[in-house]
């Protein structure tokens, strides 16, 4: 064999050798979790989506997911559960109690559907105090049913609509009502009494003039019957 073939064939086996010996690529990462996409891909949820994304929940929900160890719980209400809602309910809310109705909807741990049966009440969300009276979220479990209520309104998890070891989004029949926000109001404080009226100036204490004049023609009077009454007495007394 000569040696330019012989050359020619160690030269295609080494390269071989090489190409096979290169470690396989690795397989691409999976997308972030982004709780928006997941309920578009589901439907009907496209108010508590636009709401979503104006209070700007759905980004921090996104970014806690994809940067912490923390798992989260969503309750999504339905586009029909929000059209059951009385007129005018949200455009009746300024941007930050849009903020706190959305984060009222969100758990800071992922609970799946055995575990709503052991939790303890009230809830924690996302949307602040559950024990002092302004967000409290019970849940309770009949069966496989899990019943939820806010004190103001009941609400039901229909089905599940996504779930893995960080995030569970479980559907509801009605739009959660924070106590805080939609329960009765306190009662107006009762008014004060009525101030005294400030005396005009140059007005005194003492008695008014009509007052005046009264005491003192009374006392004119009483003068006036002594003298009567003594001038009798001195007369009738010269004559005895």
């Amino acid at each position: 064999m000569s040696f330019p073939l012989t050359f020619a064939i160690l030269l295609l086996l080494q390269c071989s050798t090489t190409i096979l010996a290169q470690p396989a690529a690795a397989p691409a990462p999976a997308g972030p979790t982004n709780v928006t996409k997941i309920l578009e891909k589901a439907g009907q949820y496209t108010t508590l989506i636009r709401l979503l994304k104006i209070t700007q929940v759905g980004d921090q929900i996104n970014t806690q997911l994809n940067n912490s160890n923390q798992g989260m719980t969503i309750f999504a209400p339905t586009d029909n559960a929000f059209s059951a809602l009385k007129s005018g309910t949200l455009n009746s809310l300024n941007d930050q109690e849009k903020v706190q109705l959305i984060q009222f909807h969100v758990l800071p741990t992922v609970l799946s559907t055995s575990q709503f049966q052991t939790v303890s009440n009230p809830l924690r969300t996302q949307a602040g105090n559950s024990n002092g009276g302004q967000f409290p979220l019970n849940v309770t479990t009949s069966g496989n049913s899990v019943n939820i209520s806010t004190g103001v309104n009941n609400a039901t998890v229909a089905n599940t609509v996504y779930t893995d070891s960080t995030l569970a989004v479980y559907q509801v029949d009605n739009v959660l009502l924070p106590l805080a926000m939609f329960g009765p109001k306190a009662p107006a404080p009762a008014p004060g009494l009525a101030k005294k009226p400030e005396k005009k100036s140059g007005a005194t204490d003492g008695p008014s003039s009509d007052e005046g004049t009264a005491d003192a023609s009374g006392t004119s009077e009483l003068r006036a019957k002594g003298l009567v009454v003594g001038f009798v007495a001195l007369v009738a007394g010269s004559f005895l």
